[in-house]
């Protein structure tokens, strides 16, 4: 591992209030010591002890650069278990690149994307899953992600995997010392005792894999797509949905000709709400590419809000959407209720006998309150709470996840098929390998190197 001191700006740059410079390394304080003086004169900062602030200035030689704070943390105890000196600065772009190119001229390395967390990681004061939940907190998106995130970085994920690869290693320990010493270690009858420990990790892994679906989704924001003929209300359902009038809304049908996006969170999920054009047959070569993408939209969608017009009776393009989402999971909205109805929720039922069906007006916001509440409740019963639940939302860990499982049943059918001890102990390590990857045992440097290019500079 390069061990030279590396440095960076670890705050946005931007005009801002406060700017943070990390340097990090064992040449970390004597670096500090060269461009930092305090009010009264010079003092050496590398004498001063451990996490503790200093008020002062940033030199280069004579030229005072910045009034400024110095935060001092020794090793082990700092992120990436190194040395670590922390300079808050007055927030100006010009100020703080300058102080950086000041602490780079008198001895530190620019840091990579990701090197500092790269750092904690190869020097064990995290495994590779809690490294990677670092870049998920930064990028969360809603409150599900942070609180996922936030578990993950605190090793929830890293306690599950553990807790799987023990009793695997158990496994190999019992068998290999039973073949090697027949004597005093009887393995009669074992094979029934390990189908019944593999069956209940198998259901485990299983269970962990099968979150991760739910898990991307609400860690990223749920796709949903809204559909509907045109002038159904459906831009006007986006703007409620979103609080702001993000999509024009007219009486001329098909106003809506390409797809719309907006982050939308309702109780601490994230939706990524897409307004689509009107689904219907038509000869404007522009709104028919507008359809074409909404019902590509459809393909991909997680979700469908499909808006019906209660005042008007279905027709065709009303049938080829029921047909479109017969196999999607899907919510109905039979808009424009504040108009003399001409479709009842009975008439839609018939049609659609499988989803949901909500009474709302987009224009008036009557039924919105209900619809927020189905919308959690299709994915999470009732409001999230954080319990102890470990969710899976990296796709890494999915990926490790299904090879373990893979291995596992090949266990299972050497035990069907009354193979000797000796063939279960490969598969078993196999599996165990592969679980080991999600904390970044053995795991390989190119796959390190491109998980931590993914992290923003100064992290």
């Amino acid at each position: 591992m390069n061990t030279n001191t590396i440095a960076a700006i670890a705050t946005a740059v931007s005009p801002a209030g406060l700017s943070v410079i990390r340097i990090s390394g064992e040449d970390a304080f004597s670096i500090i010591d060269k461009i930092y003086r305090s009010k009264s004169g010079h003092k050496k900062l590398s004498e001063q002890p451990s996490h503790t602030i200093h008020y002062g200035y940033i030199y280069d030689g004579e030229e005072m650069i910045d009034e400024v704070l110095v935060l001092l943390m020794r090793a082990p105890k700092t992120f990436t278990t190194e040395d670590t000196v922390e300079i808050d600065c007055h927030g100006g772009v010009l100020v703080t690149r300058k102080i950086l190119d000041t602490v780079v001229k008198y001895g530190a390395s620019l840091a990579q994307p990701g090197e500092f967390t790269k750092r904690a990681f190869l020097n064990g004061r995290m495994d590779l899953s809690e490294a990677e939940a670092v870049l998920d907190v930064i990028h969360a998106k809603n409150e599900f992600a942070l609180q996922a995130s936030v578990k993950q970085l605190k090793g929830s994920v890293a306690k599950k995997i553990r807790e799987l690869r023990n009793d695997i290693l158990d496994s190999i320990a019992f068998i290999e010392s039973a073949l090697d010493d027949p004597e005093h270690i009887s393995i009669d009858g074992y094979d029934e005792q390990l189908k019944g420990i593999l069956i209940a990790m198998q259901k485990e892994l299983k269970r962990l894999a099968m979150q991760y679906q739910n898990g991307r989704m609400l860690s990223e924001g749920i796709k949903t797509v809204i559909l509907g003929k045109p002038n159904a209300g459906k831009s006007s359902l986006m703007n409620r949905l979103t609080g702001q009038e993000r999509a024009i809304v007219t009486e001329i049908a098909g106003t809506t000709r390409d797809t719309l996006e907006e982050q939308v969170q309702i109780g601490g999920i994230g939706f990524q709400m897409i307004d689509t054009a009107g689904i219907r047959n038509t000869a404007d070569v522009v709104e028919k590419i507008g359809v074409e993408r909404a019902k590509q939209a459809a393909e991909e969608a997680d979700l469908i809000l499909y808006v019906v017009d209660a005042s008007q009776p279905l027709d065709e393009s009303d049938l080829e959407i029921i047909s479109m989402i017969e196999q999607k999971k899907a919510i109905i909205l039979l808009n424009k209720t504040d108009l003399e109805a001409k479709l009842t929720v009975e008439e839609l039922q018939s049609q659609c006998p499988s989803h949901p069906i909500l009474m709302i007006s987009a224009k008036t916001e009557e039924g919105m309150e209900k619809l927020e509440a189905t919308l959690q409740q299709m994915f999470i019963e009732g409001k999230i709470s954080f319990n102890d639940e470990v969710y899976i939302t990296n796709a890494r860990h999915k990926e490790c996840l299904d090879n373990s499982i893979k291995s596992i049943e090949k266990v299972l059918e050497s035990i069907e098929a009354g193979l000797p001890e000796d063939f279960y102990t490969i598969d078993l390590m196999d599996a165990y390998s592969s679980l080991g990857l999600i904390l970044g045992e053995a795991v390989e440097e190119d796959l390190v190197n491109r998980i931590f290019s993914k992290f923003c500079m100064g992290k």
